[in-house]
């Protein structure tokens, strides 16, 4: 007698801890260098946000749904890892448990938890708080070293983030005489600017993502379509006027965009499953963030344009379905 089980039928070492446990491997980096530029409020922040998803997640699972307790897949402590990652360092601890509680008990486990949640949940908790407290995600400390001193950090921005300061700057000057007023792009690369935990340094997130594509967690199709179509976009704006506008490099320095695009943008729940559909997922976040940041009201879009086309990842899905196995090529 023959056994027939549903699908997958393909079998390896891959499982959700391991890959999880991968990803939070890889945030490292991240993690060590933002508490190293805003000192033990940013490891106050990660253990927070990190206790806080673990916390009710077993709750609910607990108590709620009453079956398996699975906060030892390593999926709660990556979405608090990441909805740190995208919050102040000295944000209230009452509100980053707010946002805990929102990405977990509603953005995860009210759609029946992992993997049959639509939208990544420490983006719907980054942008509830967003919306719900606005004064506090939005007042950024300035960078100061773990062991004493503070960054180099331009007067003229006070705590605000290079995005948030070209926007306002806009209004009155060019964007040259802004750059002269901001950190350096060296500056941006390594960390000494304000921001949220995963902003400060590119080089640190690209080091954690470079650990993903190695380990195959991750593949290259959403990062290069999401950052590709960031630059270009912002390559043709910049030839057109570049007292108006940005150049491309700016753009992929500052702000969540390697954050986004390596670590949420690549979120195995809520991204397309074909290598096209991803980069039309990809292409997709890259063109909303640029128009959210050059024209929308906020100055950075990251988490918006992800969230925007996470909704579209079911059409998506449907329009570029990969080919079954054993299908027969249609007659020309």
């Amino acid at each position: 007698m023959l056994t027939v089980s549903g699908s997958p039928h393909v079998h390896g070492d891959s499982s959700v801890k391991k890959i999880m446990y991968t990803v939070v491997f890889a945030m490292v980096p991240a993690m060590l260098v933002s508490v190293y530029f805003f000192g033990l409020d940013a490891l106050r922040v990660l253990v927070i946000s990190s206790l806080a998803c673990l916390f009710f997640e077993w709750l609910i699972q607990k108590y709620l749904i009453k079956g398996p307790v699975t906060i030892s897949d390593g999926s709660a402590l990556v979405t608090g890892i990441l909805l740190a990652f995208n919050v102040p360092s000295d944000l209230p601890a009452w509100i980053l448990i707010v946002g805990a509680f929102i990405a977990i008990g509603m953005a995860k486990m009210s759609f029946g938890g992992l993997g049959k949640n639509p939208f990544n949940p420490a983006l719907v908790g980054r942008v509830f708080l967003l919306i719900s407290f606005p004064v506090q995600m939005t007042s950024w400390p300035e960078p100061r070293l773990l062991f004493g001193g503070t960054a180099s950090y331009p007067d003229a921005m006070g705590g605000a983030t290079p995005l948030a300061f070209l926007k306002e700057g806009l209004k009155n000057n060019s964007v040259p005489e802004l750059m002269e007023k901001m950190p350096d792009m060296m500056s941006n690369l390594i960390g000494f600017i304000g921001g949220s935990l995963g902003e400060v340094s590119a080089v640190a997130l690209l080091l954690g993502a470079v650990y993903m594509l190695i380990k195959k967690v991750i593949s290259w199709h959403i990062p290069v379509a999401y950052i590709g179509s960031v630059l270009i976009f912002t390559g043709i704006l910049w030839l057109i006027d570049p007292n108006a506008y940005a150049d491309p490099m700016f753009h992929l320095l500052t702000g969540g965009l390697i954050l986004g695009a390596f670590f949420m943008a690549t979120d195995m729940v809520s991204s397309p499953i074909s290598p096209m559909g991803q980069i039309i997922f990809g292409i997709g976040c890259g063109v909303i963030t640029i128009l959210i940041r050059v024209w929308g009201a906020y100055p950075e879009g990251v988490s918006f344009a992800i969230l925007i086309m996470n909704a579209f990842t079911p059409l998506i899905n449907l329009g570029f379905k990969p080919k079954r196995f054993g299908e027969k090529l249609k007659a020309a």
